[in-house]
């Protein structure tokens, strides 16, 4: 039996020939995204535990996002947090307030979201760099404590829901309109723990902007990630946008791999 690309690429990372839905794993993190609202608690976990240090100074991403400008002297400690413990060690990528943004939106185009890889941030809709045949997906602060700390972190590998988008959107429809589509068809639960794998002719007009739009709305359905294929227009943005031009690994669900069912 073949693979999807969500497991392909959860094989990658724990070190695996294969997994299937379902097994449990162990995956290094290629990026951790983090931002004003959930780091602050990961830190102060860290630090109770006599934890201060970072896996990896070059893979972990910071930007204020929430509450940029601050609306008030809760959101500027947070900021003043976020800014000491970024400095202190050294972070690289560090979008600090001037040059900070959306989060699911300064990571790709500041060029830290490649294909193949596993990405996790402290945000639920972390799921938008799926878009980027990537894994990516939310996770809460004491995971993302635990990923900053080891960059590592444990998974259930989750079945794949195809989700085949046939056709052409007609003048005045968009790619928001598809993934309300999607979720009004299958419920707000209908992909929970979920892989959501979109396909079909109808993506192939969309940018990687649009794209972003569907995977960033996976969790809207309680879907673990969302993810869509490389092709041309991927490759496009990437040559664009990558900070880093070392070649990445671009995988593809085979033509038999299993998946709980195709919409």
């Amino acid at each position: 039996m073949g693979m999807t690309i969500t497991e392909k690429i959860l094989a990658r990372a724990s070190g695996k020939k294969s997994v299937k839905a379902g097994e449990l794993i162990n995956a290094k993190i290629d990026v951790v995204m983090c931002h004003d609202v959930t780091t602050p608690p990961a830190i102060s976990m860290l630090i109770e535990k006599g934890i201060d240090k970072v896996f990896d100074k070059n893979k972990i991403v910071v930007t204020p996002d929430h509450f940029q400008p601050a609306k008030d002297i809760k959101s500027a400690e947070l900021h003043k947090r976020l800014d000491e413990w970024a400095k202190r060690h050294k972070i690289r990528y560090y979008y600090k307030l001037g040059k900070a943004g959306v989060c699911h939106a300064l990571l790709p185009e500041q060029g830290h979201i490649r294909p193949g890889e596993v990405i996790v941030g402290g945000d639920s809709h972390t799921c938008t760099y799926g878009a980027f045949a990537a894994f990516s997906t939310g996770i809460g602060s004491t995971d993302l404590a635990a990923s900053i700390a080891t960059g590592e972190l444990w998974f259930r590998v989750p079945e794949s829901i195809k989700f085949v988008l046939n056709g052409k959107l007609p003048h005045g429809v968009y790619s928001k309109d598809v993934i309300i589509a999607v979720i009004t068809r299958i419920g707000v639960d209908g992909a929970l723990y979920k892989a959501m794998e979109f396909v079909g002719p109808a993506l192939k007009d969309m940018s990687m902007e649009a794209r972003m739009t569907i995977t960033n709305m996976a969790i809207e359905a309680g879907g673990k990630n969302g993810i869509i294929g490389f092709d041309a227009t991927t490759k496009k943005y990437l040559a664009k946008h990558l900070k880093d031009k070392k070649t990445y690994k671009v995988f593809e669900s085979d033509a038999d791999a299993e998946y709980s069912s195709v919409e």
